[in-house]
């Protein structure tokens, strides 16, 4: 952990809320002997219902390795990964696909969208999945894209959006499943300055209803809008609870 005694702790959000996200111990290596590499060592850390994070680190450090545990994606040399309460850890990719669709809402720098399929048909995707009625799928895709500011563009593909549109349809198909956790990866990194300041603000309005955010982000602009960030360096936690307005102390 850090010790400066110019950071600015940061108070634990309340004992009561649920924990979404929970590390206990967690390794992921590659290699062996000589070639080993500790992409994650013994990390351990909570996040819980209603936070707003940032993961950060210099290229290399963890954070994507992290990200992809977090979002079921990859699983863990050693340790446990508690998602919403339960040992995700050991699952089989059938279970960690069924988990990744019903409690994870991804967001990535690029959008991937189907170009081929209207701003409704692509927010209506995770739910097809899901087994849910075609009738239900569409008013909840109307209602998803009417929340991000993208309900007169229900029939536009995405070579008739902008690059920001685009990112609020993929933010209303991340939001649609009503998942436990909004997981962003470099969500602002392929937009300019004013459309990245609007997607941020989306993402400040989800938190606000509840949603919890965990965001990984080299852009420390991007990471001040948060409410906590996890700093990592090389496989490590540097620190868990570091402030947005402190962050300067450690770049």
């Amino acid at each position: 952990m850090l010790t400066n005694d110019l950071i600015t702790p940061i108070p634990e959000i309340s004992e009561s809320r649920r924990k979404i996200v929970r590390l206990h111990e967690v390794c992921k290596y590659y290699g062996q002997d000589d070639t080993l590499v500790k992409a994650l060592d013994n990390v351990s850390f909570v996040i819980k219902q209603g936070e707003y994070c940032a993961i950060m680190g210099a290229s290399g450090s963890g954070k994507s390795t992290c990200m992809n545990i977090i979002g079921c994606l990859d699983s863990t040399t050693s340790g446990h990964y508690f998602l919403d309460e339960e040992d995700v850890s050991g699952m089989e990719e059938k279970d960690l696909a069924k988990v990744r669709n019903l409690k994870i809402g991804f967001v990535f720098q690029q959008y991937h969208l189907l170009p081929q399929l209207s701003a409704l048909e692509n927010v209506m995707l995770p739910m097809a999945y899901a087994n849910v009625r075609p009738k239900e799928q569409k008013e909840r895709a109307t209602a998803a894209l009417e929340r991000v500011a993208m309900g007169h563009r229900l029939n536009n593909r995405p070579n008739q959006m902008s690059g920001g549109q685009q990112q609020r349809v993929a933010i209303a198909r991340a939001i649609v499943n009503n998942p436990v956790m909004l997981l962003a990866d470099e969500p602002t990194g392929a937009l300019d300055s004013h459309t990245t300041a609007e997607v941020i603000e989306l993402f400040g309005e989800l938190n606000d209803s509840g949603i919890t955010v965990v965001m990984v982000t080299h852009e420390a602009d991007v990471a001040r809008n948060t409410q906590r960030i996890i700093w990592f360096r090389d496989g490590q936690i540097m620190n868990d609870y570091l402030s947005p307005s402190d962050l300067n102390h450690v770049i």
